[in-house]
């Protein structure tokens, strides 16, 4: 039986455990993701240490960057996810009025291929309801794609849900759900 989880956004109270999390063998320290978020005058000479200042400034103003998934108090997974006019360089749809956007799933390796990618997906539901988002849109990729595999997988979110809307790009479906 799997832990349970609970899930908590990133705040000025928790962001030590984005940082353990982000900062552990194996974690998504080279781009915090802000791949997307970046504004042209961040991403110039970006490189990890700016990035993790930048995404860390973001959680300072109390602009939305994500959930963690806990459990046992520790934590064990991250969506990125915000208001889709927080991602400047996303694409998808064009529609923006009420949209919330996942740009990546992080679970460490330790946990993974153990359904913890669906997990962070009902969190990431549980979550855009909460904050009254009435659209959640994603941009998975199919699971044999070499890239943006960070994004999900078609799969993952076509269960929980999610029907395409389009693509962005060669690899990146458009999958949107209605709340």
């Amino acid at each position: 039986m799997s832990d349970p989880l609970t899930f908590k956004p990133v705040t000025a109270s928790n962001v030590g455990d984005f940082e353990k999390l982000f900062g552990a063998k194996g974690g998504p320290n080279w781009c915090w993701c802000m791949a997307f978020r970046a504004t042209a005058e961040e991403i110039r000479n970006s490189k990890s240490p700016e990035r993790r200042k930048q995404i860390l400034g973001r959680v300072a103003r109390k602009v939305p960057i994500g959930i963690l998934a806990y459990a046992a108090g520790e934590p064990v997974g991250w969506v990125s996810m915000a208001p889709k006019t927080a991602f400047g360089k996303l694409g998808g749809t064009a529609e923006t009025d009420g949209v919330w956007s996942i740009t990546c799933l992080f679970v460490p390796r330790a946990r993974r291929g153990q359904g913890m990618a669906h997990r962070l997906i009902e969190g990431a539901i549980a979550y855009a309801r909460k904050r009254k988002a009435r659209l959640l849109e994603a941009y998975p990729v199919d699971p044999q794609s070499p890239s943006y595999r960070h994004m999900g997988f078609v799969p993952a979110f076509a269960k929980a849900g999610f029907s395409e809307a389009g693509r962005e790009g060669t690899r990146r479906h458009v999958m949107q759900l209605t709340l």
